[in-house]
């Protein structure tokens, strides 16, 4: 990867807050930032949560239907 393909992406990175650059002279040193990304785990927990017991109550229900469809014939 060339260096400017890598300049691209940390820009975007520091865009989008998730990395931290200082200069020193002719050196950049690159820090990642965890909040963002803490931020970002917190919301897919919550959502991966909601959508298992949604899931997991759906999957009840048709075991239900089935079984009182098969019980029926």
């Amino acid at each position: 990867m060339s260096f400017a393909a890598v300049a691209k992406h940390v820009k975007v990175l520091e865009g989008a807050g998730l990395l931290k650059r200082t200069i020193e002279g002719r050196t950049h040193r690159c820090r990642i930032e965890a909040g963002p990304l803490a931020e970002a785990d917190r919301w897919i927990a919550y959502y991966q949560r909601f959508w298992t017991g949604r899931l997991d109550a759906l999957e009840t229900a048709l075991l239900k239907h089935a079984r009182k469809k098969r019980s029926r014939a």
